[in-house]
């Protein structure tokens, strides 16, 4: 299975997700447990934008498996 990265620059912190193809509702459960905890600086916006950009990728490479 191929590798996949996201990641998010924050300040003085960099989020960085790897995962493979079709492990995306985890990466997701992932960006939610982050979010609800206070004791980080990864908040409900970080998790939308990550989120956001995650789908952006899948439409991408469902658009260039269908041509």
């Amino acid at each position: 299975m191929e590798m996949r990265q996201i990641s998010l620059v924050k300040g003085s912190h960099r989020f960085v997700f790897r995962y493979t193809s079709g492990s995306e509702p985890q990466i997701i459960d992932s960006f939610i447990e982050l979010a609800d905890d206070a004791n980080n600086d990864f908040d409900w916006f970080d998790a939308a934008v990550l989120s956001y950009q995650m789908g952006k990728k899948m439409e991408h490479q469902l658009d260039e498996a269908i041509t």
